[in-house]
């Protein structure tokens, strides 16, 4: 029932104010599990792929998003909470992978959609990262479940790092088709089969998203830009 609420609400109030447009909603299944792998630019992406769906969509958080002071805090939680997302606490990298996991084997087992962004984190300059095989293969192959790429458009536009009021504009979003790799089912050990279906699957986003791909990942690019600014202040 609250997810129900916050999905009317939030969902509705999304649409109205920002319009988003959105190509190849009829891709995602009226039922059953599947995984939306999206690419990453803003903390609103979050927001807007749920408000446009019929269905619940649930992605793991980092439990920041849960225990934030202030209004924008509560607010934030009251949403996350409202809309079924899992926090997950990020102190413990290895820990923290395992547990996102497994929270999304669960969702998918449950016959419901998983969301998750394969890049890791939100790219730090509109660019398209390479994608880290463990949590999306490893979720992929131990289920058996479809991925769905989607791509994420405009949105770090609305509401870049760093920024409380979101800029008023219209975001697009772009799901491809589903791609099937229950061949490969139960072989989430293969580290080989694990990097291709990754591999395969941000290319589709690329396509989907029209972003130039970095073959790196966005946390090693994160590192350097703060490495580059620190130098410039010295």
């Amino acid at each position: 029932m609250l997810y129900g609420a916050m999905k009317l609400s939030i969902g509705n109030s999304l649409k109205l104010a920002f319009r988003p447009w959105v190509e190849g909603i009829e891709h995602v299944p009226a039922e059953g599990p599947a995984i939306l792998a999206s690419n990453h630019l803003s903390f609103s992406d979050s927001f807007f792929l749920p408000a446009v769906l019929d269905r619940k969509v649930t992605f793991v958080a980092k439990a920041e998003y849960f225990t934030s002071p202030g209004v924008k805090g509560k607010l934030t939680a009251a949403f996350f909470k409202g809309v079924g997302q899992l926090p997950v606490d990020r102190s413990g990298a290895r820990g923290a992978a395992e547990a996102a996991i497994r929270s999304g084997i669960e969702v998918l087992e449950r016959g419901e959609l998983f969301g998750i962004y394969p890049e890791g984190t939100r790219s730090p300059d509109g660019r398209l990262y390479r994608g880290k095989p463990g949590g999306l293969a490893r979720v992929a192959l131990a289920t058996g479940a479809p991925v769905i790429p989607v791509a994420m458009i405009d949105t770090e536009k609305i509401q870049p790092p760093g920024k409380v009021v979101p800029k008023l504009m219209r975001p697009g979003i772009r799901i491809g088709k589903p791609l099937d790799f229950s061949r490969y089912h139960g072989m989430d050990g293969d580290r080989f089969i694990m990097r291709s279906l990754t591999d395969e699957v941000m290319y589709e986003i690329m396509k989907l998203s029209g972003q130039e791909y970095v073959d790196m990942y966005a946390t090693a690019a994160k590192r350097q830009l703060a490495e580059a600014a620190k130098r410039r202040e010295e």
